[in-house]
């Protein structure tokens, strides 16, 4: 891993203001840090966010038979968290699926960033993080899941995702253990 790309998913304000505040503060002071050692080290960080047409003509099917409305283009909901560091600079990718390869261009954003490794943030680990990872097991890529910056309203598929991703599709790794591999990297 000499040049991972740190891509953070869905880390919205419709999402997280349905959070406990201990579990919101605690992922994103998490993310926070995992962004901060991304940037020290010149590794490009990509935001990643779902957002939606108010007549729901560009959702999925479960949205657009139930009218769910979340994350609707113009909101104040399809928004990044305004707590987490992004710089504008980085790349923001707007996502219509699950995984952030789906329809977007985040296939030609990694290869021209020249990196050889893709480290996954965000939430909902059940659904579009573990999409995502799936999605970029099946493109050849190393994929880190960052154990302290996912996680999920549903605890439980949270857990049972986790230990899906972990050694076969990905490997899931604390963000003291990341700290200690590129130490690690740094010194081979």
């Amino acid at each position: 891993m000499k040049k991972p790309a740190l891509i953070v998913i869905d880390m919205l304000n419709d999402f997280l203001d349905r959070w406990q505040p201990a579990a919101r503060e605690s992922l994103i002071r998490s993310v926070n840090e995992l962004t901060s050692r991304a940037r020290e080290h010149g590794w490009p960080v990509i935001w990643v966010r779902q957002e939606f047409a108010e007549d729901l003509s560009d959702a999925f099917l479960d949205m657009r038979s139930k009218n769910i409305q979340i994350t609707i283009r113009g909101t104040r909901g399809c928004e990044i968290a305004p707590e987490l560091n992004v710089d504008p600079s980085e790349s923001v990718i707007i996502k219509k699926r699950y995984s952030a390869f789906y329809g977007t261009t985040l296939d030609d954003i990694l290869r021209r960033a020249g990196v050889d490794c893709l480290m996954l943030a965000g939430i909902n680990t059940h659904a579009c993080v573990r999409t995502t990872a799936i999605d970029a097991y099946q493109r050849d890529w190393p994929v880190i899941v960052a154990a302290d910056c996912v996680d999920s309203y549903d605890r439980e598929h949270h857990e049972i995702s986790l230990r899906y991703m972990k050694g076969s599709i990905a490997s899931v790794l604390t963000n003291s253990e990341i700290a200690a591999l590129l130490a690690e990297t740094k010194n081979s």
